[in-house]
């Protein structure tokens, strides 16, 4: 299985933003302990999701670094991605893993004990938990579960949690110490005016905890 890194960083590709500055920059500061996640706006079609995927995954093979693509599994195996990420609305768990094969890195996403255990006995090698808290960064979420919901998962599974929703370098912690194996983040790193700093601060504040 490839490097797996405890900080993952969501690309944010809406109106205004330059995801690929984003990503170097978190490299920079991050390298191999960094994974990036490829998500691409639900309206982008699959050669903007393919030009993108693939500038990203040659960024993190140079760094040593995990690329994974969100949603598009196809995306991901023509760009040589390291695996990817199903959520809800996407292909199953089981259908994913046969889609991208036995070795790759699959993430899904749950929100309670239930949900984890079923991901994980279909072939999840992560999951993705949250959101955490409020965000802004993507429309229709659920409620925020918080570091008791990142507990009731963690507690049920024995594979990585990944805490995701409005994490900060603040809040990491919290989650880190409730079960979370790491986080997530989106805003946290691509709004913040020095991106690379603000990867630092994140992977510090999550490495602290023991």
């Amino acid at each position: 299985m490839p490097s797996f890194g405890r900080l993952h960083l969501v690309t944010d590709t809406r109106p205004g933003r330059d995801p690929l500055a984003v990503v170097r920059a978190a490299l920079s500061a991050a390298g191999a302990e960094l994974v990036v996640q490829v998500r691409v706006e639900d309206l982008a079609s699959d050669r903007e999701a393919y030009d993108l995927a693939g500038r990203v995954t040659d960024l993190c093979a140079a760094a040593g670094a995990t690329c994974l693509v969100n949603d598009r599994l196809h995306v991901a195996l023509a760009v040589g991605a390291a695996g990817g990420h199903v959520g809800a609305l996407d292909l199953p768990v089981d259908a994913a893993r046969r889609v991208l094969g036995p070795d790759a890195v699959l993430g899904a996403t749950a929100r309670t004990g239930e949900a984890g255990r079923a991901a994980v006995a279909a072939g999840a090698t992560y999951l993705g938990v949250g959101p955490c808290y409020p965000t802004s960064t993507k429309d229709g979420l659920p409620a925020p579960i918080g570091p008791a919901g990142i507990a009731a998962v963690a507690g049920a599974v024995d594979v990585p949690v990944i805490a995701i929703g409005g994490v900060t370098a603040a809040s990491a912690p919290e989650l880190v110490a409730a079960g979370a194996y790491g986080v997530a983040v989106v805003g946290a790193v691509s709004s913040a005016a020095d991106p690379a700093r603000a990867t630092a601060e994140l992977l510090a504040a999550i490495t602290a905890v023991r």
